[in-house]
């Protein structure tokens, strides 16, 4: 049995309360998860036995539910949003179990904030494994006139990409469609969330065979300094978080660090 996220503990970054967490042995060494979007800590990294594995191997695990999401603060305002703030957000729960600098593990639009956190900030991310993470702006293409005539007036959504993200963002228990859309609007053409440099830590990139960003994301680490590509066969984008290859070989990178 899977145990569930315990309780949050809250802490402030600007105007909002944030949720974070701490998994296992407060004094060994952290390492720090970054979950993915309409998702959370919980449903990312401890239902899919991350957090089991990693403090297995000694580790703690500290992790945040970003904002728009889970037990965190979800504003209806697009300004709460932006790459450089959901960096943050990271920092302050890292900030708060008084950690300096940890290895990083983030999946999809956690991912991306793990690498411009990478980029920005080195100091503090020693290495970092990206899961489903592709070069292009996975927002882009999202109709976000029609995702928000669907969250404040029912209207159907007819673009098949907007209307697979909301479906996927409804199935997550207590996720506001409203919050997430103002997310969606605030982070896509966010230059800070372009991937144009890259971070020159060790990086671990990883993506199921099956997931339509594969290729990209392969193509991603080939051309990235001290980066490396693991496929995760027949895995999507939506169930590759629960590969066992993937936690196996992402603490094998990990122990690299010690």
């Amino acid at each position: 049995m899977l145990p569930s996220a315990p309780d949050a503990r809250i802490i402030r970054s600007g105007d909002l309360e944030i949720a974070t967490y701490q998994i296992g042995d407060p004094d060994a060494p952290p390492v720090v998860l970054v979950h993915g979007f309409a998702s959370s800590a919980e449903a990312n990294w401890v239902l899919t036995g991350w957090s089991r594995e990693l403090t297995r191997a000694g580790h703690r695990v500290i992790a945040l539910d970003h904002r728009a999401h889970g037990e965190s603060d979800k504003p209806h305002d697009r300004s709460a949003y932006s790459m450089a703030l959901m960096r943050d957000d990271v920092f302050r729960a890292m900030d708060a179990y008084g950690i300096g600098t940890a290895p990083w593990i983030g999946y999809s639009m956690g991912a991306r904030v793990s690498w411009f956190a990478a980029l920005t900030e080195p100091e503090r991310v020693t290495r970092a494994v990206l899961g489903g993470i592709p070069k292009a702006d996975p927002f882009a293409r999202l109709d976000v006139v029609q995702a928000r005539r669907y969250t404040e007036m029912g209207l159907p959504i007819t673009d098949a990409v907007t209307r697979t993200y909301l479906e996927m963002a409804s199935e997550q228990r207590d996720n506001d469609l409203v919050a997430l859309v103002a997310l969606v609007e605030g982070l896509r053409g966010d230059s800070d969330a372009e991937i144009d440099e890259a971070p020159t830590q060790p990086l671990l990139i990883a993506a199921g065979s099956e997931d339509a960003i594969a290729a990209e994301a392969r193509d991603l680490a080939e051309g990235t300094t001290n980066a490396r590509f693991l496929e995760l066969p027949g895995r999507s984008h939506f169930n590759a978080p629960t590969s066992g290859l993937f936690r196996r070989t992402a603490l094998e990178f990990l122990r690299e660090d010690a």
